[in-house]
């Protein structure tokens, strides 16, 4: 039992914390290159900004619009929908568009079959991957495209920012916490080698490495990306590029989303086996395994280890007695986050205990899913948050 608390509790603290640690060390130590020159106005290259979009009546205008507020130059960009499977009125509204193009097939696929149908025709050097509900800032392509200039540079991810307001339920909370942690781990992983994956809501690659993915595929940009990333590309993060979106609406809808990521994430580690060979991959082996496949795979099987581990060694010595105390009143605050899930606070640290617990439920629930083979490719949309400004409006 004491074998089983220490090594559990060993990957808790370094999936969480130390990994973070020791790569901010690790770029201290590292020696830092010149920068690539930026491109000058007449050298920006051609980008097509493909956008996979299902059923978006709601959301395409603003969309549109955001896409039209870009700063790039015009002759140089193309903005593309691809609209497989819509039934609603998404197709009707973009034709009213000159600034836009789109490319309907009725068949709903899911979101890669599209992008796998439609990359046989793109011819720009550079394709930038964007989601229909998120908004884009001006400069966003720009600084997508500025590390391209560096011939190793084959994908570069954007950063992805969840909209709060003052007081904001579980969902909220959590989601941006952990997103404001995985922003710095992302910045230290792509200083210091390269960006373990990338944000599906925006993202470029240089179109030549595409290579179509597997339509069974549930997160299709972190494995499109690695793959890029294990041909010996770097993938590069820009956080001035920045995508941004509203949280779930409530729990019930983050729990679709998380589900769906987590039975992803376990089919991508058995997808991406090959990476598991650090003496091949190296430097890409130890941040995928530190970064990811320890959370998708590890973590809530070391939860469940360190809690019985010391519920059984509680009364053999002073140390396991308080690691039992320590964590039964963290689940205690998980249990209270749980109880006030849906209810807007601005004292969002209370709703974190529970956030961290039910991200590993979650984590399990995609296992549960993916191995019996009920995880759809197809995507049901989540209801967002509808913030108080945009009520107003």
């Amino acid at each position: 039992m004491e074998t089983l608390f220490w090594i559990s509790t060993f990957t808790i603290l370094y999936s969480f914390a130390g990994y973070g640690i020791l790569i901010t060390l690790l770029n201290k130590w590292k020696k830092k290159k010149n920068t690539n020159t930026p491109f000058s106005e007449e050298d920006w290259p051609e980008v097509t900004l493909l956008i996979a979009a299902y059923n978006e009546a709601e959301i395409i205008r603003q969309k549109i619009a955001n896409c039209e507020k870009i700063d790039y130059p015009k002759d140089r960009l193309k903005v593309l929908f691809v609209t497989d499977g819509s039934t609603d009125q998404t197709n009707d509204i973009i034709k009213q568009y000159d600034s836009v193009s789109f490319s309907f097939s009725p068949e709903r696929k899911g979101k890669i079959a599209a992008v796998n149908r439609i990359m046989r025709y793109i011819t720009s050097p550079i394709t930038v991957f964007s989601d229909a509900n998120v908004m884009m800032n001006p400069g966003g392509i720009k600084a997508l495209v500025q590390p391209f200039e560096s011939n190793l540079m084959g994908a570069v991810s954007g950063e992805k920012i969840v909209l709060s307001e003052t007081e904001d339920n579980a969902s909220a909370s959590g989601e941006g916490f952990y997103w404001k942690y995985e922003s710095f781990l992302k910045k230290q992983d792509a200083e210091w080698n390269t960006l373990v994956g990338s944000a599906g809501e925006l993202f470029a690659i240089r179109t030549r490495l595409f290579v179509p993915t597997e339509e069974n595929t549930l997160i299709e940009d972190f494995v499109m990306t690695m793959r890029i990333a294990a041909d010996g590309y770097k993938v590069g993060y820009e956080p001035s590029a920045m995508a941004t979106e509203t949280a779930s609406a409530n729990i019930a809808e983050e729990t679709k989303r998380k589900v769906r990521i987590s039975a992803g994430g376990i089919q991508a580690v058995i997808k991406l086996v090959k990476l598991l060979n650090v003496f091949k991959y190296g430097k890409l082996t130890f941040q995928y395994v530190s970064h990811r496949a320890l959370r998708w795979t590890l973590m809530p099987l070391a939860l469940i280890g360190a809690f019985a581990s010391t519920l059984w060694l509680a009364d053999t010595h002073w140390f396991y007695n308080l690691a039992f105390r320590a964590q039964s009143i963290f689940y205690l605050l998980a249990f209270f986050g749980y109880v006030i899930r849906d209810q807007k606070t601005s004292y969002k640290l209370l709703h974190i205990p529970y956030y961290f617990t039910y991200m590993h439920i979650c984590v399990v629930k995609g296992w549960i899913k993916y191995f019996r083979g009920n995880q759809k490719v197809t995507w049901d949309k989540s209801e967002r948050v509808v913030l108080a400004t945009n009520r107003a409006a």
